[in-house]
């Protein structure tokens, strides 16, 4: 049993203001695998004042010594990589390959990149007369959701640390383990005090406590359209920065060719991983209408053949994350079901011989782009196969969308790839997989606004200033 009681503010470990906790459901039992803190408007103050004051100074350390900073969290992160992936595994029920694998990779990729960025980022430079400064932003409030804890965690924490800013964290409150152990390691690194703080608790709270917060001056928010709206408009009073990375309903394009099985399979597999609960899933395939009888019956056995069940098993994917998740999943297979979409894997309900825990079945319909399965964010194991004409209605399917967040095309011709990615509205395309740290991530349209990963990322932490007549 886990107890996670204290928040992390000033370079202590402190009780809260009122102590009031929550139970943490392990969803692959539903038994509660241990507690957490809830936080208030008293322990937010007292944190954003920690940060504030630690400001002036680590905004002013230079660009060697936020290196070893960096460095010496890399060394801490790397010998607490087991602990990190059984956190996870527990919290939000990732199969143990994965939370041991690609959840924890992320993390130190992130770390590994922010390195890298700093080395050679360039914080100010000459332009005719002109110097052009790049200086920190001031106190940001990081808001991390649960589906990656690690991924989102990390990739905005280390660029905040790498600029010069001071931070609090609210994680998740469904999957706060990892959170708390990253701070340990933080703290074990000599992050000077003040530098990075966090804080349990609910987003209604502790969300917009730091979002309306005059003492906040950016807020980087990770998580779903009706709350990223929230923020922004909590936010405008005080006019910070708003960093968002929202919802996805994201169009995956197979060619016509002879690899139409297999792109159909391997798109199909890696929309169940992590439960279907990514952002940026290709949750919608689109495959040409002529071969739409291949295309299905590779769907098919792509989905049953994807194994289910306990993460501590050698299993392709675990549970949704929640109760509620589960049930807002079932929900959308009734209504692809009563819209008439054509089920051809899952359905609703847990897998077969699964009794206990938030389990769903890996979910494939044949639809069209107007169903409520092909408009809204589902956030589980559910894919939704639409036909296409040609390429231009490819497009024009895929544009379709009040989501721009992520894109995907597979095919032989690799020029025929290319043209298509260029005309996808959305900020991460991937031609034939690839992978890129150092790639831009965000969204289009009601998907968010502002870009994480790599020197990218960098930039929303920063504000420029001009010194006119420098060099004159």
């Amino acid at each position: 049993m886990r107890e996670y009681l204290k928040f992390y503010i000033d370079g202590q470990w402190v009780a809260p203001a009122a102590p009031k906790t929550a139970d943490v459901i392990n969803p692959a039992t539903e038994d509660v695998s241990g507690h957490i803190s809830l936080g208030g408007l008293a322990d937010v103050e007292k944190a954003v004042a920690a940060a504030r004051r630690a400001f002036p100074s680590w905004s002013n350390t230079s660009r060697e010594a936020r290196l070893e900073i960096l460095q010496n969290i890399q060394a801490e992160y790397t010998r607490r990589q087991g602990e990190l992936g059984e956190a996870i595994m527990e919290e939000m029920g990732a199969p143990s390959g994965l939370a041991n694998g690609f959840h924890v990779f992320l993390g130190a990729g992130h770390l590994q990149t922010a390195i890298e960025v700093l080395k050679e980022f360039k914080f100010e430079e000459q332009r005719g007369s002109t110097r052009i400064v790049k200086e920190p932003i001031g106190v940001c409030a990081l808001i991390t959701p649960w589906n990656w804890p690690m991924n989102q965690t990390t990739v905005k924490t280390f660029p905040a640390l790498a600029t010069g800013c001071t931070m609090i964290l609210k994680p998740p409150q469904l999957a706060p383990y990892s959170a708390h152990i990253l701070a340990e390691i933080i703290h074990a690194a000599g992050v000077p005090a003040g530098v990075f703080n966090m804080v349990q608790g609910s987003g209604a709270l502790i969300g917009t406590a730091l979002s309306t917060h005059p003492e906040v001056d950016m807020i980087s928010f990770t998580g779903s359209e009706g709350v990223g709206v929230q923020i922004a408009q909590n936010a405008a009073p005080t006019v910070k920065r708003v960093c968002q990375e929202l919802g996805g309903k994201s169009p995956f394009i197979v060619l016509d060719d002879s690899a139409l099985a297999k792109n159909v399979a391997d798109a199909t597999s890696t929309m169940m991983g992590n439960s279907g609960q990514t952002c940026s899933a290709g949750s919608r395939l689109l495959v040409p209408a002529s071969r739409l009888e291949e295309a299905i019956a590779a769907a098919r056995d792509a989905a049953n053949a994807v194994t289910v069940g306990d993460p501590r098993g050698n299993v392709a994917m675990g549970p949704v994350v929640s109760k509620g998740q589960y049930n807002i999943i079932q929900d959308y297979i009734e209504k692809g079901i009563a819209e008439g979409a054509q089920l051809i894997a899952g359905g609703p309900g847990r897998p077969e011989g699964i009794e206990k825990g938030w389990f769903v079945r890996p979910t494939v319909f044949v639809g069209n782009n107007d169903m409520v399965i092909a408009r809204e964010e589902i956030f589980g194991p559910v894919l939704v196969m639409i036909p296409y004409k040609d390429a231009e209605d490819a497009v024009a399917i895929a544009n379709d969308s009040n989501f721009g967040l992520a894109g995907y095309v597979s095919g032989e011709d690799a020029e025929q790839c290319r043209a298509i990615a260029r005309r996808l509205r959305a900020g991460w395309i991937g031609i034939n997989g690839g992978f890129d740290f150092h790639a831009a991530f965000g969204g289009y349209k009601r998907s968010g606004n502002g870009r994480e990963w790599g020197e990218f990322g960098f930039h929303e932490y920063l504000e420029i200033k001009s010194l006119l007549g420098y060099a004159a």
